[in-house]
């Protein structure tokens, strides 16, 4: 498979929506690991930095320009590098679309070139370390990434109806984006609430991403967190279906 053909991409949005729905969402979280993507040991609160990512992502996900404008200034004040920042909106591409990604990158330059002409100097942060694979060692880099972020393999009757959507999700979304290690798994997931509790329509793929945020290392508590921020945020609706996800997943966990 070519795996940076037009269509691949078109489709990734659509199958982003699809990406964790069918996996199992109580399977045992994996070890933690030293590299960027692993998880990491729970902690109860987020930090600064993290605060702000799905403040970000919330934002961009409806195009609310003013508030974008304002959660990356705060995410830069709180030493997210301009690389950091930049990959979440090209991740988010992924759920909520190009037109809204570009817009919001368009934003980030705006921003960027402000605080440096008021002599702010910000992180610059780096590119990915490694080359990212291609060919058949992409196919199994991205299965991989996959099966650790969903706790299982991803199987499943929508995957035999269309079985060329979890192709472009392996390919592309685990491979070509997880496997750039410039953004920790943890921040990207944060990134992946924060955008999916602010669209309608996607409880059950929110849902699935507070399993995987569980899964990568973020604890019970810093989700809540989460949620009181996007309330405070002004975006209630998005607090109160980030709310209902994560007390969905507990409970299902806990009776399990």
């Amino acid at each position: 498979m070519n795996n940076t053909t037009p269509v691949r991409r078109s489709v990734v949005a659509l199958a982003m929506c699809l990406a964790l729905t069918t996996a199992p969402a109580l399977a045992a979280q994996p070890q933690a690991e030293s590299s960027m993507t692993s998880t990491a040991p729970a902690s109860e609160t987020l930090s600064a930095r993290q605060q702000a990512i799905p403040l970000i992502a919330a934002t961009m996900a409806v195009s609310d320009m003013p508030r974008l404008n304002a959660a990356l200034n705060r995410g830069l004040d709180a030493q997210l590098s301009i690389s950091e920042a930049r990959e979440i909106l090209v991740q988010l591409y992924a759920y909520t679309g190009f037109p809204r990604s570009l817009n919001a990158l368009g934003e980030l330059l705006k921003v960027v070139e402000a605080r440096k002409a008021r002599g702010i100097v910000d992180v610059p942060g780096r590119e990915p370390s490694k080359p990212i694979p291609t060919g058949d060692a992409l196919i199994v880099a991205g299965t991989a990434n996959q099966t650790k972020i969903s706790g299982a393999p991803v199987i499943g009757p929508l995957f035999d109806f269309a079985p060329i959507i979890n192709q472009y999700l392996q390919a592309h979304l685990f491979g070509d984006i997880f496997e750039r290690d410039n953004l920790d798994w943890q921040s990207r997931e944060l990134a992946t609430v924060g955008a999916l509790s602010a669209t309608p329509g996607v409880e059950s793929q929110l849902r699935s991403h507070m399993a995987a945020s569980l899964r990568v290392g973020l604890s019970a508590s810093q989700l809540r967190q989460l949620i009181q921020l996007l309330a405070e945020g002004g975006n209630s609706e998005a607090a109160r279906r980030a709310r209902d996800a994560l007390d969905q997943h507990l409970a299902q966990t806990s009776s399990s």
